[in-house]
């Protein structure tokens, strides 16, 4: 028993020499400007078409978009009535909305402790209140882009 508490025992650490290392630098310097100017320029030439696939993609998404708000102001124009509808239950359910939040909220401040400690408990809340409040957004987005009022600037000139 005393030759184990005799031997001593290998360090938790090794230590590392770093003033050794060589430094490897990424350019060897061997290389020519010529190829270090080939590179940069085909580094160039690749951001160029990469600007120019951004600025598609740009283009494309705009579209789409002016084309749905054109749909969009068509459809408020052709139902008027429809769209006031939607503005009235968009404010009623921004009512809803405000309530079901207080009560989440209220509920998160008053069982905080025991959501932080369990799963269970966590699943339990999210299960509850998660799927409700998805749908709740999901319905107010929708009423509210159908009620919403045209911009006077884009809306056609009207006698």
């Amino acid at each position: 028993m005393t030759q184990d508490q005799q031997r001593p025992r290998p360090p938790l650490y090794s230590q590392i020499d770093v003033a050794q290392a060589q430094y490897h630098p990424a350019v060897p310097a061997r290389s020519s400007d010529g190829e270090l100017a080939y590179l940069l320029r085909q580094i160039l030439a690749s951001q160029d078409r990469q600007s120019e696939i951004l600025e598609e993609l740009v283009s494309q998404i705009s579209a789409s978009q002016r084309q749905r708000a054109t749909d969009l102001g068509q459809w408020k124009q052709a139902n008027p009535h429809l769209a006031r509808s939607c503005r009235m239950a968009a404010e009623a359910l921004g009512k809803v909305q405000t309530e079901f939040l207080d009560s989440l909220t209220r509920e998160i401040n008053e069982n905080y402790e025991t959501l932080l400690e369990g799963d269970f408990m966590l699943n339990e809340f999210v299960d509850r209140f998660g799927p409700r409040m998805a749908h709740l957004n999901g319905l107010l987005q929708v009423l509210s882009q159908l009620s919403a009022t045209p911009n006077p600037a884009s809306a056609p000139n009207s006698p």
